[in-house]
């Protein structure tokens, strides 16, 4: 069971930082007063008991140690400005209810397109979902201080670049919105079929990656993009229990015991979706939830297939047209289905393009090539549950 103070770290955590970033214009130092707030929490809620507004005591708490923190400051020109941004602020737990929400914010500051891809990712888990270093360091197989230093290096590029901690102007939106869903699409997906390690699946990270799209939802409620990418996410987390096996195997689609599907979570990814198709235009998020609810309907490959000629059109990335080129082949046309992977190009170094040609040759039995394409396969996978099941497959072809 969560303390109280883990409870309100997970709750408040992102709001607190937010409020400090937009008072101090410095993402690094509100980090540290609200990290030097929760620590003075741990130390006074288990003797005083927990505060009536915690949220709000976080936030005072964090406000007062900043300017502890300033104070010390050297440069009198920069503590002197700080100073006057933290005074924007109220000093009493009881005028907090007026400070708007910036969770939106920073969202997108973490999101930044000036951020390389992997720092986003750590970025939005520390910031935005709390995150600690070193539950970020493990779900991506690295080193905490390797991790700290990532962190460290995205906070300062925030500050010396001057990106802005504001949500992006009507015309810059869209693009900038494609980027914030990226980064939870690829959080979920690390989560969904890690890349590496002894884990299929890690639902921690599976379900960090649903909680911040739900709040994306809760801030953004009128684009239909953030509640397709909800919709995709619930639908295919749907199916956690089924995708590995007791023993640890992986465990494909057509294999899994559907008793063991979430019907809670396909019926919410329903719902979503149904919502963010009647906000608008149709785009690539809708179109993947639609293709994960017709997976859960048991639908035929042949309608999958003419879903994924619809995503192609909108997004005809290699990833999507290798899943495209699967589709086509369990719709019966494996030799076009093979036709269009030969013809990819960019995915050579990935495991999965290598796996799908090796099972479609296997399956009309062209073992010698199945073979070498299972080969391939092994060769580029870190994750143990699919070497298993590819060795499996090797040795049936063999």
């Amino acid at each position: 069971m969560q303390s109280p103070v883990e409870q309100v770290f997970r709750e408040e955590w992102a709001s607190a930082v937010a409020i400090l970033t937009r008072a101090l214009g410095d993402l690094e130092l509100a980090e540290d007063a609200v990290q030097d707030a929760f620590a003075t929490a741990l130390e006074r809620w288990p003797r005083d008991g927990a505060p009536r507004r915690p949220g709000a005591w976080i936030v005072t708490t964090a406000r007062n140690r900043a300017i502890d923190r300033i104070r010390r400051e050297r440069v009198f020109r920069r503590k002197a400005e700080l100073l006057a941004r933290l005074e924007e602020l109220p000093a009493e737990e009881s005028d907090l209810s007026a400070v708007p929400d910036e969770r939106l914010a920073l969202v997108f500051t973490c999101c930044h397109p000036a951020l390389a891809a992997e720092s986003r990712v750590a970025l939005t888990l520390r910031e935005v979902g709390g995150l600690t270093t070193a539950e970020i360091a493990r779900a991506f197989l690295v080193a905490e201080p390797t991790m700290a230093q990532r962190l460290v290096r995205a906070k300062r590029k925030i500050r010396a670049a001057g990106i802005p901690f504001r949500v992006p102007p009507d015309h810059l939106l869209p693009e900038r919105l494609r980027s914030v869903l990226t980064v939870l699409y690829l959080v979920f997906n690390e989560g969904y079929a890690a890349t590496a390690g002894a884990e299929h699946v890690r639902g921690e990270l599976c379900d960090e990656a649903i909680r911040l799209a739900k709040l994306l939802a809760v801030l953004m409620p009128d684009e239909a993009e953030v509640f397709g990418l909800l919709a995709l996410l619930l639908l295919q987390d749907s199916r956690r229990a089924a995708r590995v096996a007791a023993d640890g195997e992986l465990v494909l689609l057509e294999d899994q015991d559907r008793s063991l599907w979430d019907r809670g979570r396909i019926d919410e990814g329903r719902r979503v979706l149904g919502r963010a198709v009647g906000l608008g235009a149709v785009g690539p998020y809708q179109l993947q939830a639609a293709i994960a609810a017709a997976h859960v309907e048991s639908r035929a490959w042949d309608e999958i297939a003419l879903l994924y000629d619809r995503l192609v059109a909108l997004d005809p990335s290699p990833v999507v047209r290798l899943n495209r080129a699967v589709a086509v082949a369990l719709a019966g046309r494996v030799d076009e289905g093979l036709e269009l992977i030969d013809g990819l190009e960019g995915l050579e170094a990935y495991h999965l393009l290598h796996a799908a040609r090796a099972d479609l040759l296997r399956s009309v039995g062209r073992r010698e090539e199945a073979s070498v394409a299972y080969r391939e396969a092994l060769r580029l996978t870190g994750n143990e549950a699919e070497r298993r099941y590819l060795e499996r497959r090797l040795l049936e072809v063999s």
